[in-house]
């Protein structure tokens, strides 16, 4: 990152040091003589939501633009899916079968990661949420191999730490959940889906309507697991009741396999660049 070195003028950086070289008095020890950009009290304010909230749009998009970042590849899906070794310890027998998608999830991304490093890490880099489960598995895959990946964490009571995997210098952490939205978004090239909950159905159908409504361009939008999906959504039976169209089901495809999502990604470069 730029520091204050590259400006002519005094920076923060100088200004904050010696703010705290100043003689312990009642003044100096008062709330309202610190610094505003150094007092986290203030900054933590109602009134000052406005600027936190670009300061977290900000933050992450200033150091992906420094680290050459141009595309991603989102993968949205469950804390709670073990990996296969550890699948005796789910909570659920669902769970547990769907363990073989931390396996997917780990090579699509091995997979899509050694594409990316064919642009020496500036496209097709994945990202996900940063957390265990098959955000874990996607940080996973691109560390075997050899790539960096993106996690894009959020304070949350449980299941918030990053996971091991997770390139340290592009591990974020939030604490507006729309934020975090915009941040899968903005770069993405295409999303996978596997089994999740409610954090995975909520970010499923946001970027869904998104690209429905044309705010965001059609990309490949890829859901892992048929049976999982259709046993938890009907989703003719909305285009049935007209709640949304017939060609709105073209807007996603499922997938079982990461090399099938390859394939369909592949395919979609190829006939974008056409």
């Amino acid at each position: 990152m730029k520091d204050d070195r590259t400006s002519p003028f005094r920076g923060a950086h100088a200004d904050r040091n010696t703010a705290e070289q100043v003689p312990d008095t009642p003044q100096t020890r008062a709330p309202a003589y610190r610094l505003a950009f150094d007092d986290p009290d203030f900054l933590c304010r109602d009134e000052l939501r406005p600027v936190r909230l670009q300061l977290e749009l900000l933050k992450p998009e200033m150091i992906l633009n420094e680290r050459g970042i141009t595309s991603t590849v989102v993968l949205f899906g469950g804390a709670r899916i073990p990996e296969p070794s550890k699948k005796a310890t789910a909570r659920t027998k669902t769970l547990a079968d769907l363990s073989k998608y931390y396996d997917e999830a780990r090579e699509f991304a091995r997979l899509m990661t050694e594409r990316s490093l064919g642009s020496y890490g500036r496209d097709y880099v994945v990202a996900t949420g940063g957390g265990p489960g098959v955000m874990e598995a996607g940080n996973r895959g691109a560390d075997d191999a050899g790539g960096e990946s993106i996690g894009l964490n959020i304070v949350l009571p449980h299941e918030q730490a990053p996971n091991e995997y997770v390139t340290p210098g592009l591990c974020f952490n939030f604490h507006y959940f729309a934020i975090r939205k915009m941040h899968f978004l903005m770069r993405a090239r295409a999303i996978c889906v596997f089994p999740g909950g409610f954090g995975t159905l909520d970010e499923t159908f946001e970027a869904l309507t998104l690209i429905q409504t044309d705010r965001m361009k059609r990309i490949p939008f890829l859901l892992f697991g048929e049976e999982f999906w259709r046993s938890i959504i009907n989703w003719e039976a909305l285009a049935d009741a007209g709640t949304i169209s017939d060609e709105d089901l073209e807007l996603f495809q499922f997938v079982e396999t990461a090399a099938e999502a390859v394939a369909i990604i592949d395919a979609w470069g190829d006939s974008a660049e056409c």
